[in-house]
């Protein structure tokens, strides 16, 4: 038999990828390896997005390299072969994203392997890199804009929508296995349909438009949790407000915001206008008051004055958003931005970070605090002899904060239970179960 080594970093994108190669390896028969030493050989599934995620990914291929010795580069950084090939010539073949036939093209020809109709099966919803209870349903590829500090576009491509019942029968054949949260990821989740005109396809014989706000409808039908992830703020994603009021959907929007200024934005071609953001926050939370918005913004952009800054820091103030991620602007070989004039220190970048970081914290640990004396329904992410950890609609994995139940030690991986919030802190709550959960 023969046995892969698998490596996969990078975001939630790069897992569904990795998830698609490791069930075509299993469905071939392949065994998937946990060690360098009893692998033939190693694929390792890149991030090429920012500096760090470059020398990450670098270090990733130099260590299977050292220990296995024959290893396949998969994945954004694949995209930049020149920079993969000068640190590491040695690797055996390098693709870009989403590129699982030449994956399996690049396996075959360096690891062989004969037909075993015994071994050669998998279960309907393949093989998944996350937990059993939640997983990751990726409905689209590549993205249309052209952000100046991106330069996902040239390694990914432009919006490739999936058809939308390819998409539906994958996310039955997940809940059918015991998935309990679904998680939609993409480029821009929010123009998923654009580039194929919302057209009309069929999920279980009935008629599906290829648009977003039909497709997290047709999602919640199914039973489990449904998470938007990565929503560009277009005037439709209104449309799907009512879905997570009625319950339909989790009161949850993933909006990358990027920054507040209006001439930021113009640069990092953004659309802007702080005022009609903070509006249509607004408007969500009175449609929906249950509503979790979650967002990242960039600091240090080249050519950010202190007011515009500050300006980002007041629209922070106001909307009050509940789960904030922010980095400080990295020159991505490639991205536009690059050519930009007036490139903010390092040292000033950073100290603005900490600053924006400093403010989200006093804003988080407020709304978390409010949320204290109220039952909410949690999935259950692990048990221990302690209790239980688990997460709220508010809480995305990984990403998110966590709710602590001190007396879930017989609670079950996957359960939903109502528990009373007793406890916060800045990013964490802690409950008791309600009698009977």
């Amino acid at each position: 038999m023969k046995k892969v080594g698998f490596v996969s970093l990078g975001c939630p994108k790069a897992t569904v990828d990795s998830e698609h190669i490791l069930t075509r390896l299993r469905a071939e028969g392949y065994l998937i390896s946990a060690s360098y030493q009893e692998s033939d050989l190693v694929v390792v599934n890149t991030c090429g997005f920012i500096d760090s995620a470059v020398h990450e990914s670098l270090d990733a291929i130099g260590e299977a390299l050292d220990e296995n010795g024959r290893v396949i580069v998969t994945g954004c950084l694949g995209a930049r072969e020149d920079i993969v090939r000068e640190a590491h010539p040695r690797v055996l073949a390098i693709t870009g994203p989403h590129a699982t036939d030449e994956v399996m093209e690049a396996v075959h020809r360096h690891l062989p392997k004969p037909h075993d109709p015994y071994t050669d099966l998998v279960p309907p919803q393949g093989i998944r890199l996350t937990p059993r209870h939640y997983a990751y349903l990726k409905i689209s590829e590549g993205c249309n804009h052209r952000c100046t500090f991106c330069i996902i576009p040239s390694m990914r491509g432009d919006l490739e929508s999936r058809p939308v019942g390819d998409v539906m029968t994958e996310a039955e054949n997940l809940v059918r296995s015991g998935v309990k949260e679904l998680l939609v990821i993409s480029q821009d989740t929010s123009a998923y349909g654009v580039d194929v005109k919302y057209r009309t396809g069929f999920w279980g014989g009935r008629p599906l438009r290829t648009r977003m706000t039909e497709l997290a409808k047709a999602l919640g039908s199914l039973g489990a949790w449904v998470r938007l992830h990565y929503v560009y703020p277009y005037p439709h994603v209104d449309e799907v407000i009512p879905l997570m009021a009625e319950g339909v959907i989790l009161p949850y929007l993933d909006i990358p915001f990027q920054h507040a200024n209006q001439r930021i934005l113009k640069l990092m071609k953004r659309p802007g206008n702080s005022e009609n953001v903070l509006n249509r926050i607004k408007r969500w939370r009175e449609t929906c008051p249950e509503l979790t918005l979650r967002s990242t913004f960039i600091v240090g952009f080249p050519g950010e004055t202190e007011a515009e800054f500050g300006e980002l820091l007041d629209f922070l103030k106001e909307a009050r958003l509940d789960r904030v991620g922010a980095f400080a602007y990295s020159p991505v070989d490639g991205a536009k931005a690059n050519e930009l004039p007036d490139h903010i220190p390092p040292e000033v970048q950073e100290e603005r970070l900490a600053r924006l970081m400093l403010l989200q914290e006093e804003i988080s640990e407020e709304r978390l605090k409010a949320k204290v004396g109220r039952t909410m329904t949690v999935l259950v992410d692990e048990v221990t002899d302690e209790g239980a950890v688990a997460r709220s609609h508010a809480d995305a994995p990984e990403i998110d904060g966590l709710v602590f139940i001190d007396q879930g030690t017989h609670l079950k991986v996957g359960d939903r239970v109502e528990v009373v919030i007793t406890d916060s802190d800045t990013h964490d709550l802690w409950g008791d179960l309600v009698s009977g959960s």
